[in-house]
């Protein structure tokens, strides 16, 4: 069964609509467990929200994240 589509929120000046996603759709994009996820917000690597007791992930923090990513393994 295919993830649900991502979450948007959105802005009241009309901005564009930032998109959410849940820590299994973070799981299944990085193909990482839930604890490797978990740890990587933990750690603050990989910026999220909290509504309530859910955990979301704005799309461009994921991009944020992989684009840090790379850049790290290009200067290695």
């Amino acid at each position: 069964m295919p993830p649900p589509p991502p979450l948007a929120v959105l802005h009241a000046d009309s901005a564009p609509a930032v998109e959410l996603l849940t820590v299994p759709q973070v799981m299944e994009r990085l193909q990482l467990g839930r604890t490797a996820v978990y740890d990587l917000l933990r750690a603050r690597r990989l910026a999220s929200i909290t509504l309530g007791r859910a955990r979301r992930i704005p799309t461009h923090a994921l991009t944020d994240f992989i684009r840090t990513r790379l850049d790290q393994e290009a200067a290695a």
